[in-house]
């Protein structure tokens, strides 16, 4: 059995391996400059664990895994414009470093290729896996038009915040968990408890990098921190610190954040008083972990050894301590 650390390793490998030096070159060395960064390689590792669960090799799961991360690296060029994000893994973000057409075409060339990557999987992997790659591409969309429908919305409940990070996050760790089994040879029940395994350990996840971005170390984190008060995101934080506040508090932490007059620093410091006032970290941090018990849940319930089963009960832990 692998590590979720040498999974890393290998797909970095075979990310190095790649080549982007094309033309029009101010087509592709953004892709280059984005695939080549300092990135987790979370969910192509997790396809890769996936397999290897039901397969000592994990070299069928490789184009699936290739395909996965560039899908969600394309997400992220879009996402940082969208979020006029200057900063990702520590590095100018791409329509900083060029400009925005530039970052959305390199995004849209890089959606092609995550699926040039699926095209020579065997007939019938391809047929179950390239329905499961394709629905939850859409629902990925379906969750980043949600996250945008928020912005206009005074209060989003909390129902439809979790609604809305299923989509746009953790279907894309859940189906990355379904088809690297799908390679390994599971059947469709084993596949269908990682997926919850993943689709609960993704929203736990997306719940702590609403943590991170407002109480992270920025130079472990990798990017600017405060951004999602910033830019009046309806992150679980804000969300939970409406729910509990009286009616006065909430106008007055509304009136806050909308307020553009004042300096981003002072508006972060006044936004992190008022959380501070309702223990905003210990709300969300009990969220982290009843999502967190969720997918334990769900990987005890898959018939194979606990030892067999470690990497992925590893990283799970490491998703409740992670701090970038």
């Amino acid at each position: 059995m692998y590590g979720i650390i040498q999974l890393q390793e290998i797909i970095s490998e075979e990310i190095n391996k790649l080549n982007f030096d094309k033309t029009p070159e101010n087509l592709y060395k953004p892709v280059k400059y984005t695939m080549q960064g300092n990135g987790k390689r979370i969910r192509p590792a997790l396809v890769l664990a996936a397999c290897n669960l039901f397969s000592e090799s994990v070299k069928p799961a490789i184009p699936v895994a290739l395909a996965f991360e560039v899908f969600h690296n394309f997400t992220l060029l879009h996402d940082d414009i969208m979020d006029n994000s200057p900063i990702r893994r520590n590095k100018e973000t791409v329509h900083k470093k060029w400009d925005v057409n530039t970052a959305i075409l390199s995004g849209d060339a890089m959606m092609i290729l995550a699926y040039e990557f699926l095209k020579d999987l065997p007939a019938e992997l391809l047929k179950t896996i390239f329905p499961v790659f394709n629905e939850t591409a859409l629902q990925v969309c379906e969750g980043q038009q949600y996250d945008m429908d928020f912005e206009k919305q005074k209060i989003v409940s909390e129902t439809e915040y979790i609604e809305m990070i299923r989509l746009k996050t953790s279907v894309l760790i859940a189906a990355a968990l379904k088809s690297g089994a799908l390679c390994g040879g599971a059947d469709e029940k084993q596949a269908d408890l990682l997926y919850q395994f993943g689709l609960n350990l993704g929203i736990a996840f997306q719940i702590q990098d609403d943590l991170l971005d407002t109480y992270a170390d920025v130079n472990v984190f990798g990017k600017q921190t405060g951004n999602d008060i910033i830019t009046e995101k309806k992150t679980f934080l804000l969300i939970k610190a409406l729910e509990l506040l009286n009616f006065n508090k909430r106008e007055e932490l509304l009136t806050l954040i909308s307020n553009t007059e004042i300096e981003n620093n002072e508006k972060i410091k006044r936004v992190k008083d008022f959380y501070e006032k309702i223990e905003i970290q210990k709300h969300t941090e009990q969220q982290i972990k009843f999502y967190y018990e969720k997918a334990i849940h769900a990987l005890r319930e898959i018939p194979l050894p606990d030892d067999k089963k470690s990497g992925l009960f590893d990283f799970a832990e490491l998703i409740l301590k992670r701090k970038k």
